[in-house]
């Protein structure tokens, strides 16, 4: 992608207000408003951030669509704490910062965001609220939905502070960033690298079903036995990488090669290959 040389934004000079960023809370719950599996997050993602891009890349159409291009790149988070990441990435954008930073802390962060928050959120202070209050519900007790919602509430408000403290720490880091520039977006591109690698493992599952009969009543699974032997998960790892030749070399379109995936899926599960 060809590099924009675009002046620096210093403090006195920044375009986004306090209301901004806690507006930018408030959208961030829009996060999953088109959710699919090309992009998981990335629509819901840059409406959420969309009408703040214009604003800081106002005079700037180039810079705007280079934005929204990085914007619209794969990404699969906590939603409770996304606008944490939001606010930082903004205040990046709005100091106009180096793309190739921007981006490798966007695929860096988002992945151990996603754990952190689905952690404390889904699976610790809902799932004990929820039995704490079922209890009260249980007994006729008007509590227990009343705090369900109160906490639920909370949550959901949360979204602001942590809006406004990504949006504080980005502008704090700037000087810093500034400064190591060059080894912090390396860092951040080894670091996101090795985020992508490790959601292949988790997203993708081919797991092979057929065995080989050796003798009277044993036999050799293909997947436990020689498969994972190798290279653990060698065939997730080799499927998405012909994915990725398809979509780079080969312009495939992504729609296709996932209803593709779909009718594989498919017929190797029927003919029990799979």
């Amino acid at each position: 992608m060809t590099e924009f040389n675009t002046p620096k934004t210093t403090d006195s000079e920044r375009v986004l207000s306090k209301r901004d960023i806690t507006k930018l809370g408030l959208r961030s719950v829009l996060l999953q408003a088109s959710f699919n599996y090309e992009r998981m997050q990335a629509g819901g993602w840059l409406y959420s951030m969309l009408p703040f891009l214009k604003k800081i890349y106002k005079n700037d159409k180039q810079g705007l669509a280079n934005a929204m291009k990085d914007n619209m790149e794969f990404i699969n988070t906590s939603p409770p704490i996304v606008s944490f990441l939001m606010g930082l990435l903004l205040s990046l954008e709005e100091s106009k910062e180096d793309r190739k930073t921007i981006q490798g802390l966007k695929v860096a962060l988002f992945g151990p965001l996603a754990g952190i928050g689905d952690a404390i959120y889904w699976f610790t202070i809902l799932p004990i609220t929820a039995g704490i209050t079922a209890s009260f519900c249980k007994d006729g007790n008007i509590l227990g939905p009343i705090i369900f919602f109160l906490v639920y509430l909370a949550i959901f408000l949360m979204r602001i502070f942590w809006a406004h403290t990504g949006y504080t720490l980005g502008t704090k880091a700037i000087v810093k960033i500034k400064e190591n520039s060059e080894v912090i977006s390396k860092a951040a591109s080894i670091l996101g690298v090795t985020v992508i690698g490790g959601l292949i493992a988790t997203y993708v599952h081919i797991d092979v079903a057929a065995a080989i009969q050796v003798s009277s009543g044993h036999s050799i699974s293909l997947q436990k036995d020689f498969f994972d032997h190798i290279f653990p998960n060698i065939l997730p790892f080799g499927y998405t990488f012909l994915m990725f030749y398809l979509l780079k070399n080969r312009k495939a379109s992504p729609v296709l090669l996932i209803l593709a995936t779909f009718v594989l899926a498919i017929i190797f599960s029927y003919l029990g290959v799979l």
